[in-house]
């Protein structure tokens, strides 16, 4: 680990950071039977999904700039520590089961929770045109502008879940280039890409091939339904779309102006500019994730000042099924509220 952070006690037993990562009493991810390896790992919540409680979450709007509006769900509790923006991964929503079960997580651990439906996701389908991209921050500056409204003086953190990470990691390094004060007090990013075409390139294999026709029909979906409709080429393009590739050149890559599909890779990605982070942050990425590559993450280990990453051996893609484990929350929800909670100290 590169920064050491305080360890904090819980009195809703959440462990300490450092007891879940290191030292003579570490108790390392040991994935729960039976989801042994990478796939079942991540499918877990699919194949199995967890029994949650009805969804409490209270509506806010942020109105954009274009006129469109996003929708998000404010989870309160007493006397909350800080307020966390939390961000679902591609073709995810405020309603994801992964999501939900890390909102009630961090709430058990003290945080007041706000979940962010991007452009198009979810429920705030019908209340803004187009769709989200990895670095959308016309978009986040009013959820941020909101979310330290709601915040009230607290902290406000951000846990972004696969893609949602890295939005909202590209939203702190975008920030702190133009000079401006950091829109976080400290980040969590699960499973989540740092170069968006290498994480394209290996949901494309052939081994992957159901995850990409399950993403492909939640993406288009959300693109057909929305209320500003799609034109004649983009029919035409999304038709003929069999990867995530094919849907960023046709869609992603065009709405927010990139041109081609490789220069929204290229500057979408937020790995190179990783050394102007000023936002504590935390990576945590599994050996087995049959998305993302853990490569790319293991060689940002130790480079930068506030920028930890913790690889397990397995773990997948956002499952982190650990031994243990309370009914609801994951190992990696428990990681996530341990170093929140160390972050801003007792």
């Amino acid at each position: 680990m590169h920064v050491r952070l305080p360890v904090v006690s819980s009195k809703n037993s959440c462990p300490s950071f450092e007891a879940l990562t290191s030292g003579p009493e570490a108790l390392p991810f040991r994935p729960r039977w039976p989801w042994f390896n990478g796939d079942l790992q991540t499918l877990r919540d699919t194949l199995h999904p967890p029994k949650l409680p009805a969804d409490q979450g209270e509506p806010v709007v942020i109105e954009l700039p274009d006129g469109g509006q996003l929708l998000a769900l404010h989870d309160r509790v007493a006397k909350p520590r800080a307020l966390v923006a939390l961000l679902h991964g591609l073709g995810g929503s405020s309603d994801r089961e992964g999501l939900r079960r890390m909102g009630l997580a961090l709430q058990a651990a003290g945080f007041a929770v706000l979940r962010l439906n991007l452009r198009g996701a979810g429920k705030g389908r019908p209340l803004a045109q187009g769709t989200y991209a990895a670095s959308c921050n016309s978009d986040l500056a009013p959820f941020f502008e909101q979310a330290r409204h709601q915040a009230g003086g607290m902290p406000l953190l951000g846990v972004g879940i696969s893609l949602g990470g890295s939005i909202l990691l590209n939203a702190c390094l975008d920030q702190e280039l133009n000079g401006s004060a950091a829109v976080l007090d400290g980040l969590v990013c699960t499973s989540s890409p740092l170069d968006l075409g290498d994480c394209s390139a290996s949901i494309e294999r052939p081994r992957n091939r159901i995850y990409q026709r399950w993403l492909m029909r939640r993406l288009v979906a959300q693109t057909l339904a929305d209320p500003g409709g799609v034109t004649a080429v983009e029919q035409e393009l999304l038709a003929g779309a069999a990867s995530i590739r094919d849907f960023d050149q046709a869609i992603t890559a065009q709405r927010w102006g990139y041109g081609s599909v490789e220069r929204y890779y290229r500057l979408a990605s937020p790995l190179h500019r990783l050394q102007s982070l000023q936002v504590p942050t935390l990576l945590l990425q599994a050996e087995d994730d049959p998305w993302v590559p853990v490569n790319v993450a293991r060689s940002q280990q130790g480079c930068h000042r506030l920028l930890e990453v913790v690889i397990t051996s397995n773990g997948g893609h956002n499952g982190f099924h650990g031994v243990g484990d309370p009914p609801l929350a994951c190992w990696g929800d428990r990681l996530t509220a341990a170093w929140l909670q160390a972050l801003i100290g007792g």
